[in-house]
């Protein structure tokens, strides 16, 4: 249903990623947002997009269509999968930016809708059809694929940054910890989640949670099956998120030196994945970042003979645009913007 050369994306969810991806379609001419689905008032969901300080051409509320210089977007209040009639607005793939519907059975929900592709902005909470990762695995993706998750934005920075220092210098094992920004599933005051943790206040603890990144980056670097390990800490920053990751090496003698000098050529290699910075930065410095991670060389630091801390910055703006390399790249195999 590809319309006038672009491919026209549904988004179930217009919260952080859902925003960001919203105007990043208004930079680029080959994409448009063709409907929205969220628990939100249409006139409620328009002020937030307003009001995230982003320049823009001037977007109108007009009979339930957010209105643009570039293109229209259906406005629906619907709560869950299978409810939007995705056929009928004619989307050729459907970005669900929920972090809710995670199981196979919401995203066939979706297809049975009129959904061709379902492409989550977050970890599956079990396997699907692929797991994307760009710059890592994309070559695995074939057309027929339906359920497709785009990762998370700690998954995505950790298998970069594993992978390029494994391919340069070699790593045995690791562990990483995710410093992470509050999310908009945590409470801001305590308040009974079920989890104890987590009902704690996001504004005024640091929160050490579970995180499923490790799990998901051995299943698609699978040479690593077994020799990751994952953490999370969750503080009350509200943007700008640092992976900690602990490599054994395979080799005594690396320097880091050698550490930062391999993450300087893995940035030349993918430029639009992967930043190095020599500056004393602190998180409210990567808001805005559009790569997976921003490599901190003067974070470096070598505990005994084999173990190396690396620091890499990252934020949910870079991961909304991996989430749309990978709607682009289903688009590339499918020769025609829609599904086959």
């Amino acid at each position: 249903m590809m319309r006038n050369g672009k491919i026209r994306i549904g988004i179930m969810g217009l919260g952080q990623i859902g925003r960001h991806l919203y105007h990043l379609a208004l930079e680029h001419g080959d994409v448009e947002i063709a409907a929205v689905a969220d628990v939100g008032k249409p006139e409620i969901l328009h002020y937030l997009l307003r009001s995230d300080g982003l320049d823009e051409p001037c977007s109108e509320l007009r009979d339930n269509y957010l209105v643009n210089e570039k293109f229209r977007t259906r406005m629906l209040q619907l709560a869950r999968p299978g409810e939007v009639p995705w056929d009928i607005l004619g989307v050729d793939c459907v970005v669900d930016a929920t972090g809710r519907y995670r199981h196979r059975a919401d995203m066939e929900a979706h297809v049975r809708a009129g959904a061709g592709r379902i492409i989550l902005a977050s970890l599956p909470a079990e396997p699907i059809d692929r797991v994307i990762i760009p710059g890592i695995n994309e070559e695995s993706a074939v057309s027929e694929d339906r359920l497709i998750s785009a990762g998370s934005a700690t998954t995505n920075a950790l298998a970069l940054l594993l992978q390029s220092l494994d391919k340069a210098l070699g790593v045995d094992y690791a562990s990483m910890t995710t410093v992470h920004a509050y999310s908009s599933d945590q409470s801001l005051q305590d308040y009974a989640h079920e989890d104890f943790r987590r009902s704690r206040s996001a504004a005024q603890n640091i929160i050490p949670n579970n995180n499923e990144s490790a799990r998901w980056v051995e299943f698609v670097l699978p040479k690593f099956s077994g020799k990751l390990s994952g953490y999370a800490l969750n503080v009350p920053v509200q943007r700008g998120s640092l992976l900690d990751l602990n490599c054994v090496m395979r080799d005594a003698k690396v320097t880091i030196q050698q550490v930062n000098q391999a993450m300087r050529a893995a940035a030349g290699d993918r430029p639009m994945l992967i930043g190095v910075t020599d500056d004393p930065i602190v998180s409210s410095d990567v808001i805005g970042c559009r790569q997976s991670l921003l490599f901190d060389s003067q974070a470096t630091l070598k505990a005994g003979k084999r173990i190396v801390k690396v620091l890499a910055w990252y934020e949910s703006l870079g991961h909304a645009c991996r989430v749309l390399d990978v709607v682009r790249h289903y688009s590339r195999l499918d020769g025609v913007g829609g599904v086959k």
